[in-house]
Parts: C-alpha cells; structure tokens; sequence
C-alpha cells in the first residue's frame, strides 16, 4: 500500500495502488479492472478530490503530443501535461494559452477539472478552453465528445471533478503567442478598492494582494506588450524571509500584525517583461491552506473590506494575504462564474497554523454575498446547498450516472456531494 498526500499536507490516502501509465492502452487496462479510480496531479486541490483506497492515477508520463489544428486556433494536449510543460511547448509552436493562474505545476485535467482560472475581467477560467475531450470511460473504453458529438457529455466533462471519465487528451483554444509586461506596485488600500474598477478596465489582468493587518496593497497587472525580455528568476529571499515570519507567528501569534505591516514594507515593486508563460505563474514555496470564494462581481470588493474588518475586529491570526482578482462569466453547469462575471477572494492561512474554523466562519460571509467556491479550494458544502446553488447539479449528476453507473470515479467527498 502507497500514501499519498496533497501539496499542502492537509489530505492524506493509502491507495492500493499509484499507477502511472506509459500509454492510453495501459491507461485503458488499468481503469478497466480497477474498483475505485481517481487521478492526481500536482496535488494542488485542497478539497480530498484526489483521496481513495483503490488506484491513484498519475498521467504525466504518458505518451502524447502537442497537435496543432490547421488553422492554429486549437491544440489536442496530453491531459496529463502539466501547465509549466505544456505551455513551454505551444510557445515553441508560437502558440500561447489566453489566460493562465497564479501557479503552473497542475496538470491540463486537473485545471480545467476544477474551473482552475487566472485573472481578467474578460476572460474565463480554463475550463472554457476546452473544445473536446477523449475520455476513457469505467469499463475501459475510450470514447470523444464535444459540443456536437455526445454534447451532455460534454458539457459535464467540463468542469466535471474527475467523475465522468479519465481524460487522456482535451482539445483547447489557443491564440498567438504573445508577451506581457507585468508591473508590481503599492498603493493603499483604500484607494485599491476605490479605484479597482478603472484599474482592472485599463490592464488586461489586474489583481492585488492584501494582509489583513497592512494599510497598503501590492497591486499587480500584465499587459500584453510588443517589447523583448526575458524575465530573471524571482528571487528567493522574500519567501525566505516570509517562511521565518510564518513560522515566528505561528508560535507568537501577537506578532503577526507587525509582521505583515513589515512585510508589506518590504515587499518589492517593480517590472518584469517576458514571454506571457513565463510572466503569468509565481512560484509558492511556502506552503499553505485555501480557501477561494466567487461571488457576483458588485459584491467583490464590499465582501473583502468585511472579512478583513471581521479579522481585525477578532484579532484572528491570519498568517497569509489574500488575493482578489476579476473572471469572466461562462456557461458551465458546475462554474462558479456561471450566473455572470465574478469576483474572485482567495483567502490562505499557513499550513502550520489554525484553518478549519477560521475558513468555516469566514465562508459566511462570501456565502452572505452571494458566493460559491472554487472546487478545489477548501469549502463546506453540503448536496442540498450544491443544488441550490447550481441550477445544472441534477443534470450534472444524471451524465454522470449515465457515465459511470458504478460510482467508480467517485471517493466519500464526491459521493456525498454527486452520488
């Protein structure tokens, strides 16, 4: 028996097995004669999407390549690629994807499985990239869909949690490639909030980062641009720095206020232009928990002035910023942004520190402004509340029935919530 842990620590399982298939045909063998199936990634999902007792798939390693249509405008992708990867490789196509997250380690699957999105106030999540899907079914058969072949199918595959099928390849629009510039800077926060409309309508991406206790904001944007760079490496001092911080408040937890008005000080700003692949991730070495909500786009900003009152006025020890960012509106039967475009709070504690609580309290608010979460991130949901708050959970559920009468890409979270 293997274990298997999340990137965080906070989901832990015992599979059976963890297989990593070097071919769809093996892929196919080892679905067909397993009970429980799920698939993991880069462990990046807070929520237990990936925990079981059976087989843990690991697709990275299969076979595959990178197919460009005639007209440049989509790309057949392994589904197990990994965005760092795949996006290395369209740029030697001279091809981009339109819109990127804050981390590129996920695999293809996983970010679009899970309404993975990135930043800007007209472009969607990853999941609306998506064109069709090879899929290979319980019984280890491999069946394609899209919008006008089995279209439910489809529509589910979308943002589906695994539970329709194991994706081996998905087709995805892409554009041209393309360069960004992005520029770090700080503001207060008030202004940030005040003026975030004009900010987010001038820049092609916009977002800021706050601490809870800080009175400035660091606000970042990207904007494509025409000029030559290449970006240098970020340097690693600053999460140096902030892993001392993190570990020094989890111990001193009346530090952390004066922590995070230093860290806000010391933050850097500046300006970085490069290839869009290269701009779009960060990397995150000090490890957290999340929690991400999308509310309806007119109550992004009034629910993030509550929750960090409510924090100060409690003196809870957050440890970590949170993030606040724009997605547009989309037409996926599980999407959060599915009632129209949305505002987008990220809320993160250190892994060290208390989160469950915290996060359960703080999600009545998002809730209270008419939020939904990110799937992947952590969330209290129960069925009757899926299906309140998503007008296709039924339908999703019938497809999903349908695909898998035995409930074998199912595990205890997902059943609760879909069985």
């Amino acid at each position: 028996m293997s274990v298997w842990e999340n990137w965080s620590g906070s989901v832990k399982a015992a599979p059976a097995q963890i297989v990593r298939p070097a071919d769809e045909a093996q892929l196919q063998a080892v679905v067909k004669a397993a009970g429980k199936v799920r698939v993991v990634g880069a462990g990046h999902s807070f929520m237990p999407l990936c925990e079981t007792d059976g087989v843990l798939l690991q697709l990275e390693d299969m076979a595959g390549e990178v197919k460009v249509a005639a007209d440049r405008k989509t790309v057949w992708a392994p589904a197990g690629r990994s965005l760092r990867r795949l996006t290395a490789e369209l740029w030697e196509q001279g091809l981009s994807l339109a819109n990127q997250g804050d981390v590129n380690p996920q695999a293809l699957a996983g970010a679009i499985g899970t309404g993975t999105h990135g930043t800007g106030a007209h472009l969607g999540s990853l999941s609306t990239f998506a064109r069709a899907f090879r899929l290979v079914q319980a019984d280890g058969s491999v069946v394609e869909c899209s919008k006008t072949e089995r279209p439910d199918l489809f529509e589910a595959a979308r943002l589906s949690l695994g539970m329709v099928g194991v994706a081996s390849a998905i087709q995805i629009d892409v554009v041209p490639a393309y360069r960004l510039e992005e520029k770090i800077s700080k503001i207060p926060m008030g202004e940030a909030i005040e003026r975030f409309d004009e900010i987010a309508a001038a820049h092609r991406h916009a977002e800021f980062f706050v601490f809870p206790y800080a009175d400035e904001v660091m606000l970042k944007t990207l904007h494509p641009t025409e000029e030559l760079g290449d970006p240098r490496d970020p340097s690693p001092h600053e999460d140096a720095i902030f892993q001392i911080l993190c570990d020094a408040g989890s111990k001193a937890k009346f530090l952390i206020p004066r922590m995070q008005r230093f860290m806000t000080r010391a933050s850097g700003e500046g300006r970085r232009v490069g290839p869009a692949y290269k701009i779009f991730p960060s990397e995150r070495t000090v490890r957290f928990e999340e929690m991400e909500y999308e509310l309806p786009r007119a109550n992004g900003l009034p629910a993030i002035q509550e929750v960090i009152g409510w924090i100060r006025r409690e003196k809870l020890p957050v440890a970590f910023p949170f993030e606040f960012r724009w997605a547009a509106a989309d037409d996926i039967w599980l999407s959060p942004f599915n009632k129209g475009d949305g505002a987008s709070i990220s809320m993160h504690q250190y892994h060290r520190m208390a989160w469950r609580k915290l996060f359960a309290d703080a999600e009545k608010i998002f809730r209270a402004h008419g939020g939904r979460p990110h799937w992947a991130k952590r969330h209290t949901l129960t069925r009757d509340e899926v299906t309140a708050l998503y007008p296709m959970a039924e339908k999703f559920r019938e497809v999903r029935r349908a695909a898998d009468p035995e409930g074998k890409f199912l595990n205890p979270h997902l059943a609760e919530l879909f069985s």
